[in-house]
């Protein structure tokens, strides 16, 4: 029996690639970043040629700089930024244009269609999603407007439209499979949830064919075997030393795929009902496990398939925060008021509160549960006592606040009282963050060793299908915990904090 599970994370700015071993333990490849494109305002865009190179460069690192893996890998996970669409042909593998990635607001005039505002809560009541940009659907359609000389080739089925698993899954395995899993067909906004199907009256309200679309798959499926041809791999500029590591995976099974998000839901264990954990990487996504039935949000939270396994679905109910980490970034690049990251922890420490200053960081306009795609960001409260540690911890709370509303509609929706919630992505690394969003929720926060949950749910899930992992049981073991956070702040005082946030959310919309 091979020792490893080869767990890849396509992400939206960088992909990794990592070794699970038995105990649980990941280790971690050089990661490949990926560049954006913002071609106007709103838009946002990856280079799909990019993206698969990047993951090419990414399996050579992680192998190359742990020898001993070489030839010793059980099977392969992958999970992925989800919703960002790539169009494609068939044959040629050639790209339509870039790919649409999820945090790209160019279809919001689609959305405010007339025929598609009138469906909107048919669409919430079978997919379980709120009519918005984020989703592949109205991506999908835009593209094909754009570009009314592919319609021919999308009616035979000649173009596809995939998320970037799919993608990935038809490169890798030398166009034999093309399939997707529950988790990322469900963020289509054309896959009926309780159906796990494409569903009919949604692929013709979008005019999508079926035949275009990547088989749904459970997560835990065969996916098909890796297939790489030296000369296909030097056409694609990769180097020598890498085609001849890469040659060693050929035949290799990739026996899970699961969406980001979900896969970090699994790999912080929280496989019971009403379990919760939030990613702090560029968004905030929290999730909470709902159990076997799809429970559809009274407020504005999104429902969707979490992962498969032998025969079972686990939903999830997920609230996005579009605006997390890049907060920081912005705050340090385009600010100019940190020199890095991890200097907002003093500067936020260094003054007794906000001082009033408030910030919504709606710069793609705002997700759940406001989902508005107009709203712009706006900074409140400034005074001419206002100075730049105010303005900074205004922009760390604001991740803080976004994440604790959706928390708290998640336990309004499904009337279970989260005790603790457990976190993870590289944001969490701020101690006063942590601790603020403990104070806020009034609950615990266990944040995990790793940082890196989402690669570590998609290995687990790769291991149990494969055999590499007895049962879901018998993983609890390898969650470890770094550091948690017990509330130590006045409910009062938080509850006054919040009422604040949430005003400056109404002049961000207004």
């Amino acid at each position: 029996m091979a020792d490893y599970i080869l767990a890849l994370d396509q992400g939206t700015t960088s992909t990794k690639a990592f070794l699970l071993d038995s105990t649980g333990e990941l280790t971690a490849g050089t990661p490949v970043p990926i560049t954006q494109y913002y071609p106007s305002e709103g838009y946002v865009e990856h280079d799909p040629e990019e993206i698969y190179r990047s993951v090419l460069k990414a399996l050579a690192n992680v192998l190359r700089e742990n020898p001993g893996a070489v030839g010793n890998i059980d099977s392969i996970g992958i999970t992925n930024q989800r919703e960002t669409t790539v169009a494609f042909g068939r044959n040629t593998l050639r790209p339509v244009m870039n790919a649409i990635v999820w945090q790209c607001r160019r279809t919001t005039e689609i959305c405010s269609r007339p025929e598609l505002v009138e469906a909107a809560g048919t669409i919430l009541s079978k997919t379980g999603l709120k009519l918005d940009p984020y989703f592949s659907a109205t991506k999908i359609k835009w593209i094909i407007e754009e570009h009314p000389d592919i319609a021919e080739f999308v009616e035979k089925g000649d173009i596809l439209f995939a998320t970037v698993d799919a993608y990935l899954v038809y490169r890798l395995t030398g166009k034999k499979v093309f399939a997707t899993d529950y988790s990322n067909a469900a963020r289509t906004m054309l896959f009926n949830i309780t159906d796990l199907d494409y569903d009919d009256y949604l692929l013709d309200l979008f005019g999508v064919p079926r035949q275009c679309l990547a088989e749904a798959r459970p997560s835990c499926s065969d996916f098909g075997s890796l297939v790489f041809n030296p000369d296909d791999l030097n056409e694609l500029g990769i180097g020598y030393d890498d085609i001849k590591i890469l040659m060693t995976l050929n035949g290799v099974p990739i026996k899970a795929v699961c969406g980001d998000q979900p896969s970090a839901l699994f790999g912080q264990y929280a496989v019971h009902e009403g379990d919760v954990k939030t990613t702090y990487g560029t968004g905030c996504f929290t999730l909470m496990n709902v159990g076997n039935k799809p429970i559809i949000s009274q407020n504005g939270l999104l429902t969707s398939p979490a992962w498969s396994i032998n025969g079972e679905t686990v939903y999830a109910l997920e609230g996005s925060a579009f605006q997390g980490g890049s907060i920081i970034s912005w705050l340090k690049d385009e600010l100019k008021l940190i020199d890095k990251a991890s200097d907002a922890d003093g500067l936020c420490t260094s003054i007794d509160d906000n001082g009033g200053v408030y910030l919504v960081p709606a710069f793609t306009g705002l997700g759940a549960p406001y989902w508005n795609p107009e709203a712009r960001g706006v900074i409140v409260g400034l005074t001419r006592g206002s100075g730049r540690a105010h303005i900074v911890r205004a922009g760390v709370e604001a991740i803080a606040y976004q994440v604790a509303e959706l928390v708290n509609l998640m336990m309004s929706d499904t009337g279970i009282a989260a005790k603790q919630m457990k976190v993870d992505g590289g944001t969490c690394a701020s101690d006063f963050l942590m601790q603020f969003q403990s104070d806020l929720l009034g609950i615990k926060i266990t944040r995990a060793r790793s940082d890196e949950m989402t690669a570590q749910g998609v290995g687990i899930l790769a291991g149990l299908s494969s055999g590499f992992f007895a049962s879901v049981k018998s993983v609890y073991v390898l969650y470890k915990a770094a550091k948690t956070y017990e509330p130590s702040a006045s409910s009062y005082s938080m509850m006054k904090l919040m009422e604040g946030y949430q005003e400056a959310v109404i002049r961000a919309i207004k």
